[in-house]
């Protein structure tokens, strides 16, 4: 290439990158977040805080119920909601007693606060937390018996034969009797049964210990569907192919025993970022959802814009300074806010961390 073509390159190339440099984003705050920043600076606690706005959550309560199909139950999903107050707080504006939990001392919590709750477990846990669960809960009944009782209201997530195995041992251990809820694997293949036939030495199994284990339904999570790009499968196709896949384990379910017609089984589903896509034909009984009703940045999604974000992060402001100064000989920082008019002035908080 001779130099002139070469000079003309390096213009045209700094001249695009000129034209492309971010515009202006700096503004006051809107009068919601103005409102919360006074509010902190007046009487906040000068440390980094998590913040909930109850109104907000309210009003996204009322919006996921009203987005429910008729036969289908609420499962709050504890691990998007990880407080006892906030579960409660949740639990009385949706009128569910139902709760996805994750966490060993978190169940136990949630038992000792809320006795009349339904858990499922939403993973499945190794069975020395499964007994430490049962160990704290003998424990705290020493005490003050408690009226949850984990025989009814709680089931537990199988995602093998040889984890089945394990609980059945538990449950003679225990002199327990432990419902088995069945982990199903829909698509996402992060775990649980890959074929429907996976099922018939399970459910014998099930069956062959009636005084130690009960079949109480399937769990199968979506949470992969409208996560690929819309021109390799768009969230309504991967939303039929994950129902069909949850019917053929019902349907072999039933084959293996027709009296499970009648029983009052849980078929549980959905996840926050694919609610919006059931409807009555559904072949589950119960949506989990937990996320989008605080609405973190992770969850501003098409599907979910009729839910308002409620979750904040707040940090106190330790300093300000003008222009970008970065470590090191060369003056990156000055080329780079002569580039980007956003990193002339720059802004530290105080968040919680480790420098070692």
């Amino acid at each position: 290439m001779k130099r002139r073509e070469l000079l003309i390159a390096m213009a045209t190339l700094a001249a695009s990158g000129w034209l492309l440099r971010p515009s202006n984003q700096g503004q006051p705050h809107g009068d919601y977040f103005q409102t919360i920043n006074d509010y902190l600076r007046r009487a906040g606690p000068g440390r980094p805080l998590m913040l909930i706005d109850r109104q907000r959550l309210a009003a996204n309560c009322k919006t996921l119920m009203s987005m429910m199909p008729r036969h289908c139950q609420l499962r709050i999903v504890a691990k998007s909601l990880p407080s006892v107050p906030l579960i409660q707080e949740v639990m009385t504006h949706t009128g569910s007693r139902r709760i996805m939990v994750f966490h060993q001392p978190f169940m136990n919590a949630l038992a000792d606060a809320e006795p009349g709750c339904d858990m499922l477990l939403g993973k499945p846990m190794p069975i020395r937390a499964a007994r430490r669960f049962y160990s704290e809960l003998s424990h705290n009944e020493q005490s003050h018996p408690s009226p949850f009782k984990p025989d009814q209201q709680l089931q537990w997530l199988i995602d093998s034969s040889s984890r089945l195995e394990q609980y059945l041992s538990l449950a003679r251990e225990q002199q327990r009797h432990l419902n088995i809820n069945i982990e199903i694997d829909v698509g996402l293949h992060r775990g649980g049964l890959t074929d429907p036939q996976q099922l018939d030495a399970m459910i014998a199994l099930i069956e062959a210990h009636p005084e130690q284990l009960r079949f109480s339904g399937f769990m199968g999570h979506d949470a992969h569907v409208g996560r690929l790009p819309s021109f390799v499968q768009s969230a309504e196709e991967g939303h039929r192919e994950t129902e069909a896949l949850y019917q053929q384990y019902i349907h072999r379910l039933y084959h293996l025993n027709p009296t499970y017609r009648k029983q009052d089984l849980c078929f549980n589903g959905a996840g926050s970022p694919t609610l919006a896509l059931y409807d009555d034909s559904t072949v589950v009984n119960e949506l989990s959802a937990g996320s989008c009703l605080v609405k973190a940045s992770d969850f501003d999604l098409p599907l979910l814009q009729r839910f308002q974000p409620a979750a904040f992060i707040a940090a106190p402001v330790i300093k300000q300074l003008n222009g970008l100064a970065l470590p090191g000989p060369l003056p990156l920082g000055e080329l780079w806010q002569s580039w980007d008019t956003n990193r002339r002035q720059s802004y530290f908080i105080w968040v919680y961390g480790f420098n070692g």
